[in-house]
């Protein structure tokens, strides 16, 4: 199991420098603000409240993603 956080270009470097976290990329293309985090950054209750929280605190600054247009 893998954890996608949204954690925002403020904390993405000082993130990466976790033990467990890569940057995340879907099609090749690194996406800053997101990584992923292996199952054991995360399997402690104490990792993966320190990622949960990095995400609530980002949350409000996220900018929703641009809607396709129906053709």
């Amino acid at each position: 199991n893998t954890l996608m956080a949204r954690i925002g270009v403020e904390a993405y470097e000082e993130a990466l420098q976790k033990e467990h976290c890569s940057k995340m990329s879907f099609t090749g293309r690194v996406m800053k603000g997101y990584v992923f985090v292996s199952e054991d950054g995360f399997d402690l209750e104490k990792d993966l409240e320190y990622w949960v929280q990095l995400c609530l605190t980002h949350n409000p600054f996220a900018k929703a993603s641009k809607k396709k247009k129906k053709a």
